[in-house]
C-alpha cells in the first residue's frame, strides 16, 4: 500500500482578491518580458539578466513598492523577487514597466520550493523577506517562514559573506526570529541586537501610519560566515 505523499507546511494561504484591469495588463505584457516561469531546474542568474552583478532575493514582496525602490535606487545590483498572490505580481510587474527597470524579474510560485530547485547553492549576495506573515496564533506557528530548516536552506544559497535581512512589525515574531538566526552557525549578526535600519530599505506606506501610531519596527540583518 502506498502512502500518500506528506503536504508541505505552507507560510502562505492563496488569498487571491480582487485582479485590477491594470494589474492585469501588466501581468499580459510583463510576465513574458519579467517573469520566470517556475521550474525544477537551476537558474543561471547571470545569463537571466544578462550580466555579472550582485544578486539579491525577496521573498513575499507584497504589492512590490518596495522592491520597485530598491531595485531603482540600486541599478548595479540585480533583483529577484518570489510572491505566491497574483494582485501583488500585477503591481510589481506595473512598477517594473513604468520606471523602466531592467534589474528586476519575478517568480510567481512558493519560495522554498523555489530555492530548493532554481537557486544554485552559493549564488545570492543577499535575502530581504520584509514584513512576512507573523502569523500570531500559537497553534499557526510552526507556518511562519522563518523556521531552522529554511534558514539553514537560505545560507546553502548564500555566498560567504552575504547578507539575510529579516523586518518585522511583530515583536514576538522579531524575538523569534532573532532566536532562530542565533542558532544558525553558519551565520552571525552584524548589530550587538537588532540593527538599525539600514538606508536602502524604503519605509512602506503601511510601516509610516504603523509609526505614526506608535508601532515599532525591528530590523535583523546577518551575514553568512
Amino acid at each position: 500500500m502506498e502512502h500518500p505523499k506528506k503536504r508541505p507546511i505552507r507560510s502562505f494561504v492563496l488569498r487571491q482578491g480582487r485582479l485590477t484591469d491594470a494589474q492585469q495588463r501588466a501581468i499580459d505584457s510583463g510576465m513574458p518580458l519579467f517573469g520566470v516561469a517556475y521550474a525544477e531546474q537551476r537558474l543561471d542568474l547571470n545569463q537571466l539578466f544578462g550580466r555579472e552583478a550582485p544578486k539579491i532575493l525577496e521573498i513575499g514582496f507584497g504589492m512590490g513598492e518596495t522592491t520597485a525602490s530598491i531595485a531603482q535606487s540600486h541599478p548595479g545590483q540585480d533583483f529577484l523577487g518570489i510572491e505566491v498572490h497574483t494582485p501583488g505580481v500585477g503591481s510589481l510587474l506595473r512598477q517594473v514597466q513604468e520606471l523602466g527597470l531592467n534589474n528586476l524579474r519575478l517568480i510567481q510560485h512558493d519560495a522554498v520550493e523555489v530555492l530548493q530547485h532554481m537557486i544554485a547553492d552559493a549564488s545570492l549576495d543577499g535575502v530581504h523577506i520584509f514584513f512576512p506573515d507573523p502569523w500570531p496564533k500559537k497553534r499557526h506557528h510552526k507556518r511562519r517562514l522563518i523556521q531552522q530548516e529554511f534558514v539553514a536552506l537560505l545560507c546553502r544559497k548564500l555566498k560567504a559573506g552575504a547578507y539575510i535581512h529579516v523586518a518585522t512589525d511583530w515583536q514576538e515574531y522579531a524575538e523569534w526570529a532573532m532566536q532562530i538566526l542565533q542558532a544558525e552557525p553558519q551565520l552571525s549578526n552584524t548589530a550587538p541586537g537588532y540593527a538599525p535600519q539600514p538606508d536602502y530599505r524604503p519605509l512602506t506606506k503601511f510601516e509610516q501610519r504603523g509609526l505614526k501610531l506608535g508601532h515599532d519596527v525591528w530590523d535583523l540583518i546577518f551575514v553568512r560566515k
